[in-house]
């Protein structure tokens, strides 16, 4: 299972890590890593697997292709929470996110958690990542 997207995540012996980038100068942080002739600019830096819930709604409806990419039509959506996580000191990802049976709140604790997304154009199964709530 390979990632929807080049330098998206890394799987380390601690567990999984989102690459973003540092700013050579300046030392700002960005998530997703640059890529392209921007990706000079920055150094890979593997961001906190922690985060905390800074904003959320639920998508109700399919969103329009491209870019989306999930492989369902509009009978099989199925409505996901989706919003923000803050990575303390780092820098605020938008994400999928899960809560299970815990009730989201602003501030809950989340964890970075590997996924299956789609089947690309080759027939391969991709990846994702999600934020899940602590306890989920």
């Amino acid at each position: 299972m390979r990632a929807i997207a080049p330098d998206l995540f890394i799987e380390t012996p601690e567990g999984p890590r989102l690459l973003g980038g540092r700013r050579r100068e300046g030392g700002d942080v960005v998530f997703p890593l640059p890529q392209g002739g921007e990706r000079a600019f920055y150094e890979p830096v593997e961001l906190s697997p922690h985060g905390l819930l800074w904003s959320w709604t639920v998508q109700r409806f399919r969103p329009k292709s491209p870019p989306y990419a999930g492989d369902e039509d509009e009978r099989g959506f199925q409505p996901y929470a989706v919003g923000y996580v803050e990575l303390p000191g780092e820098v605020i990802v938008e994400s999928r996110l899960e809560f299970g049976e815990v009730e989201p709140r602003l501030g809950l604790s989340m964890r970075l958690e590997i996924v299956p997304f789609n089947h690309g154009a080759d027939g391969d199964l991709q990846s994702c990542y999600i934020f899940r709530a602590e306890g989920a």
